[in-house]
């Protein structure tokens, strides 16, 4: 036997030195779905031809082309790092499939490498890759970005490098990062995801200040003019490195992309009827049932179209900033929920389009929303399920339906006697506290219809005695004054995925209560919804995932840190009909950057 052992010692030995296998994807849970030899994404166009134009719109501001940084990434320019337009200039180190809750397929990084506990990750990087002015990216261009978001990013990059214990060059194109045992199982897709700069190109001095100085990137666009506040359009690099890559083919398909600032939203809709902007998605109920009547409809050049994502909703909310002493007690934050009559909002402002939000990850597996407390889910939860509600345990909870009248007595009645437990009362007609102050507080808006659901709410309240304002303010005020975190109450989008992880961090967790630029908007601090995000974070099975989310999903619930507002099912998208897009829509809905000129595919 111990002969037997010291033969395979040495084997054991260099199979141990080897390493891992190197990987075409990497998955948060279990495998990627799409094959090593994989030609595409299943929801683009592989044949399409590329060229033309597009012209996209968004209402507000832009004063830099940095997203990287605290100083101004709410007003940096659409397209330099950008979900929803995509990454035209700087780039990933992999790229994230849309038809997977979270996997990621070569990009900079040819192959990556990992161990099963997930205690390391090697990028390797593809040698054909190249910055935009021919050289090429290196190991050291790798290690300068992680560095340089270290000590210049804002905290959602500078972070990840805390939980790293050695990045090191490994052979001539690859970089392996050794983690601390804090970092949980998402982390390396984390970094995977993280940009990548010019070490020769990017000055680190000033990095953190807003810039409008085109930066060297590896992306597909370079960038051809910059009108700051107003317009800045794209060009193709004709030497884009990565356009035959399996994750990039039927991907960027414009020869020209221009981003048009508008002030607001009707002037955005007035340009798209007159054919100056291309796509206009549409967020507004009553204007796509009724202002759709203009002639490019009726002639058939502007096309109408609706798409079915596989997502949770979205939490839409008017959230309340809980460091404000008004808002510090759960009981008066229950009773404000309470109050807001969506019936009669749905119904007077929105032809009852709307359904409403009762769940972080409503329409998924992964909402608590009618769905019991599983027995993991309890022991997950540990002692704060004792100090949870009944009904938010039991999967029956729900927000009250009222009669649409805007004032209903009944519903009225339970929000005053929460008001009544936390020590307020009613003096003349007005809510006040037991030191005599009244009940007010201010509600920020920044466009007219969120201007107009703050009226509805004000109405509302006014029924119990408590005086609201309102202040509309323009974009560049209100992102300021969001990331400062100086507000009574805001009115947010907090979007919702398969694959809820550190993120979370950033909107609920402790950590982020006082960093401004942070999503922790309502002022979290709760040892138990940090407990939970470490719970999703370290889930190995799809199993333990589900259960942590639904128990972080009654955790966040019952702290009412906002007031739900509500969803659609559909996304609802008006279009020139010169522009096209795949038959195949993926897992997450509406992805632009897979859409094309149709006039290239006759020209050429």
């Amino acid at each position: 036997m111990l002969r037997l052992l010291c033969a395979l010692f040495p084997i054991l030995l260099a199979a141990s030195l080897a390493g891992a296998e190197p990987l075409h994807g990497i998955s948060m849970h279990g495998t990627p779905a799409l094959a090593p030899d994989f030609k595409h994404f299943p929801y683009v166009n592989p044949d399409v031809k590329k060229g033309g134009r597009i012209s996209y719109g968004v209402v507000g501001t832009f004063d830099s082309l940095n997203p990287f940084i605290i100083k101004g990434f709410r007003t940096t320019a659409r397209g330099m790092w950008d979900p929803e337009y995509g990454n035209f200039v700087i780039e990933p180190l992999m790229m994230r499939s849309k038809n997977e809750p979270f996997t990621m397929y070569g990009l900079i990084a040819e192959t990556a490498e990992w161990d099963d506990a997930r205690t390391y990750i090697q990028f390797n990087l593809n040698p054909k890759a190249h910055w935009s002015d021919g050289k090429p990216i290196t190991a050291e261009d790798v290690m300068f970005s992680f560095e340089l978001m270290r000590d210049k990013g804002r905290p959602v990059f500078a972070n990840r490098m805390k939980l790293v214990d050695k990045m090191e060059k490994v052979g001539e194109r690859s970089i392996k990062f050794t983690f601390k045992k804090e970092a949980d199982r998402e982390f390396p897709l984390l970094l995977a995801l993280s940009p990548i700069f010019p070490k020769h190109a990017t000055k680190v001095e000033g990095f953190d200040q807003t810039s409008l100085t085109p930066p060297v990137g590896s992306g597909p666009y370079l960038v051809k003019q910059v009108k700051p506040g107003e317009k800045i359009v794209y060009k193709r690099d004709p030497n884009y490195w990565g356009k035959d890559l399996p994750s990039k083919i039927g991907l960027d398909n414009y020869d020209e992309v221009s981003v048009e600032y508008f002030f607001q939203e009707n002037s955005l809709f007035e340009a798209f009827k007159k054919g100056e902007i291309d796509i206009y998605p549409e967020g507004s109920p009553a204007r796509w049932k009724r202002s759709y009547d203009f002639p490019a409809v009726a002639s058939g050049d502007v096309i109408k179209d609706v798409f079915v994502p596989k997502l949770p909703a979205n939490m839409y909310g008017m959230v309340f900033n809980s460091r404000r002493q008004v808002f510090a007690d759960q009981k008066v934050r229950k009773a404000l929920v309470l109050a807001f009559d969506f019936e009669w909002l749905n119904k007077n402002l929105f032809e009852n389009s709307y359904a409403r939000t009762q769940s972080f990850w409503q329409n998924s597996t992964l909402s608590s929303f009618e769905v019991k407390a599983s027995p993991l889910e309890l022991e997950y939860l540990g002692d704060a399920a004792g100090k949870l509600p009944a009904e938010i345990l039991a999967g029956t909870y729900k927000l009250p339906i009222t009669d649409g009248s805007g004032r209903d007595r009944k519903v009225l009645k339970q929000a005053f006697d929460l008001f009544k437990q936390a020590g307020y009362r009613i003096d003349g007609n007005r809510m006040v506290g037991a030191d005599g102050a009244p009940l007010s507080f201010e509600i920020m808006t920044q466009n007219l219809e969120q201007e107009k659901i703050a009226l509805a709410y004000q109405r509302n309240l006014s029924a119990l005695g408590i005086a609201v304002r309102i202040r509309t303010v323009d974009d560049a005020q209100y992102q300021a004054r969001s990331s400062s975190f100086d507000f009574d109450m805001i009115m947010k989008t907090f979007a919702a995925s398969l694959s809820p992880g550190l993120e979370q961090k950033n909107r609920w967790g402790s950590q982020s209560r006082e960093v401004e630029g942070s999503e922790n908007f309502a002022g979290v601090a709760s040892p138990a919804i940090d407990g939970m995000i470490q719970r999703i974070l370290a889930a190995k099975t799809q199993d333990e995932f589900q259960a942590a989310v639904r128990a972080y999903d009654r955790l966040l619930i019952s702290g009412y840190y906002l007031v739900p507002l509500y969803h659609k099912r559909e996304q609802w998208v008006a279009r020139l009909k010169h522009v096209g897009h795949p038959e195949t829509l993926p897992l997450y809905g509406v992805y632009l950057p897979s859409w094309w000129d149709e006039r290239a595919q006759q020209d050429q």
